[in-house]
Order: C-alpha cells, then structure tokens, then sequence
C-alpha cells in the first residue's frame, strides 16, 4: 500500500494516510519524506517543528500568522484529537468553509493545512502529544485568531466546555475580523 495523499472538501487541505508497517514487535511509519510529499503535491518547505502536549478537554486555537502564514502538517504521536482547518483567505472562494478531521495514535493520519488558513484542535483523549511541521517560523507578534465558537463557522466541536487559553477566549469571530489582520488569498498561476 502507498501512502495516500486525500483532497478534502477545500481542496488545498489534505488528508495524509502514511505507511504503516507492523508486526508483532511493533511499527514503523515515515512521517516525513521531501521526494514523496513533493511527489503528493505537497511542494512546502518546512522550517520548524513543534511538539505540544494537552490534557482532555483542551482546545486550542483558532490560530493564524498574518505576514508570515504558516503552511502545517500535523499529526499525533499519542493520544486522539478533533482537527480544524479554516479558510480566512480575503477573496478566497472558500473564504469562511471549515474541514475537519480526527487524528490519533491508532490512525496515524496526518492532516495538511495550507498557508493562509486558521487551525485548531481540540482533545479527545486523556492526554495528547502533536506533533506538527511549520513552513515558516513562529512569530508572537504575527499571530492571530479567530473565536473557535465563531456560530458562522459551524464547527461541529465534540466539546463543550473546553479549556482554553486566555488568549484564546478573548478572540474574535470573523466576521467581527478587520480585512486587515486576514490574509490574502494569491490566485494560482496557470
């Protein structure tokens, strides 16, 4: 079996089902291989790698960078979350839509986020460690958000009462965004 690489409902982001190969003793999976991601048509170069582990109940996000958007490859080592990619591209034609996914240790699926989209998770588990690859590096005062109970949005979040961050419960929904702290959506070129 090849590693898949599944176009989701925004066709930028995708679903990565990676090689797994187990035995008795184990597995092995390669979570990263420049030839065959570029192959995928994932051509990003990643810049940083980032390890965080949350309890149950957490829920982190929605975060963004403005100037210096991150492209993301995310997947969990231990552990089981609710994934959430959202386009807040300005004059993307799927400006506001959400994609969603459920990675876990058990899985072993990886999620891409494109550069120009907000991304949260939140936990499912009794505790999680994420993993996830950065095209560019992290800068605090780049960073934006967006309400992760935004009602527009309409994510599905299988939480109720999650913990967050204060940060992260002060944001803004997006509709209530300035144009100015979204990112711009770049047309492909033909």
């Amino acid at each position: 079996m090849a590693m898949q690489c599944i176009s989701q409902s925004i066709p930028e982001v995708k679903l990565i089902v990676p090689d797994v190969y187990g035995d008795p003793r184990g597995f092995f999976q390669e979570t990263f291989h420049v030839e065959r991601y570029h192959q995928a048509g994932l051509d990003v170069p990643f810049v940083q790698d980032n390890w965080s582990r949350s309890v149950a109940g957490t829920l982190r996000g929605l975060h963004y960078q403005l100037t210096r958007p991150q492209a993301k490859l995310v997947w969990v080592v231990k552990g089981e979350i609710f994934d959430v990619a959202v386009d807040v591209r300005r004059g993307s034609p799927t400006f506001g839509c959400c994609v969603t996914a459920v990675l876990s240790e058990q899985n072993h699926h990886q999620f891409f986020v494109p550069a120009g989209f907000a991304h949260g998770f939140c936990v499912l588990s009794p505790e999680v460690d994420f993993f996830y690859k950065c095209s560019e590096v992290y800068v605090p005062e780049d960073e934006r958000g967006i309400l992760w109970s935004d009602p527009a949005l309409a994510i599905s979040w299988p939480v109720r009462t999650p913990l967050l961050s204060k940060r992260d419960v002060g944001l803004r929904t997006l509709a209530e965004m300035k144009p100015e702290d979204l990112p711009v959506f770049k047309h492909a070129e033909n």
